[in-house]
């Protein structure tokens, strides 16, 4: 007789008796139905995870990021990958031209009002030295109307946002405190306040002439890092007690110093042109404008500034704009 097969017995063991599958893992911790057993409520769908934005990668999974677009490339800082040497961003290209601050530049690329040889701009765009730019003429019409406002600021006022309880000099611009005799056919309006900012400070102690402008050249031409354009000011002294013939006592070798020589913040000052304009007043015409500048000058040589006032800035001068007024500057004024 053949042997009994004994094989078959072997291999049909494992039907009968199932291996229990491996315990459930999860990122998460299930819900208490799941924890018993129980199959999850038919009526609770899962939720969306694009809800409340992209699911979480698992850990020690880096997930690339979303592709930037010019736009939001030139927001985090960083030049495109295809910048070519010899070029540089269109907005930085038209303020150099003159034909706006890079701002502007900016709002006038997204409006489609500037072309490159031809063709539309587009945001964060590189251009060489050659490339002709064109302008619409809507842009030219939204830039004359930006106006320029010439501010005898008195003392008491901060030159740019409030600080301390101490009012910015731009809420003196009102209808009511227009000179009188401001020749400036321009009629005001309130929304010539939008985006008007002081183009280089004056402390809070001084007064005299403030600038406070919309137009993006205007600034860039007074206070931009390459800017030449003198600043007059007119600053009444005590040195060491002494009130009355300041001139007469102080050493002409400080003087010296004060036109050139000093240093603020570890950088040297540019040449300035420092005169007595009488007994107890100095003459200051400077190119730059570091914060507080010629205080701190007038204290590293032991002058005590008890009157500052600023009278020119270019060409445009203070002259008999009362405290506390404003005019337009006038078609034909250039700093």
């Amino acid at each position: 007789m053949p042997p009994p097969e004994v094989p078959r017995r072997v291999l049909s063991v494992p039907a009968r008796t199932p291996a229990p599958p491996p315990p459930r893992r999860a990122a998460a911790a299930p819900a208490p139905a799941a924890a018993k057993g129980r199959p999850a409520s038919p009526s609770r769908p899962a939720p969306d995870p694009r809800a409340n934005g992209p699911a979480r990668a698992p850990a020690g999974v880096r997930r690339p990021g979303p592709a930037q677009s010019p736009l939001s490339a030139r927001d985090a800082g960083t030049a495109p990958a295809q910048a070519a040497p010899g070029t540089s961003r269109l907005n930085k290209r038209m303020a150099e031209l003159g034909l706006c601050s890079r701002r502007e530049a900016d709002e006038w690329i997204a409006r489609g009002w500037v072309q490159v040889d031809g063709q539309p701009a587009t945001m964060g765009l590189q251009v060489g030295p050659q490339a002709r730019i064109d302008i619409a003429p809507q842009a030219r019409g939204h830039q004359a109307q930006q106006v320029t406002i010439l501010l005898h600021k008195p003392v008491g006022f901060v030159s740019g946002q409030a600080e301390d309880g101490y009012q910015p000099a731009v809420t003196l611009v009102q209808a009511a405190s227009r000179w009188r005799e401001d020749r400036s056919a321009t009629r005001f309006s309130p929304q010539q306040l939008r985006g008007l900012a002081p183009a280089g400070r004056l402390d809070i102690d001084s007064t005299g002439l403030l600038v406070l402008t919309q137009d993006g050249r205007v600034a860039r031409q007074l206070i931009g890092e390459d800017s030449e354009v003198e600043k007059e000011y007119l600053v009444r002294v005590t040195w060491q007690g002494v009130e009355r013939d300041v001139q007469a006592r102080f050493p002409a070798g400080e003087l010296a110093r004060l036109r050139h020589g000093l240093s603020l913040d570890g950088r040297e000052l540019r040449p300035a042109r420092v005169d007595w304009q009488n007994p107890e007043q100095l003459r200051f015409v400077l190119q730059e404008g570091r914060k507080r500048q010629i205080r701190r000058m007038c204290e590293l040589v032991g002058l005590q500034v008890v009157g500052l006032k600023r009278i020119r800035i270019g060409q445009v001068m203070l002259g008999n704009l009362p405290q506390g007024q404003w005019r337009y500057l006038a078609p034909d004024e250039r700093f």
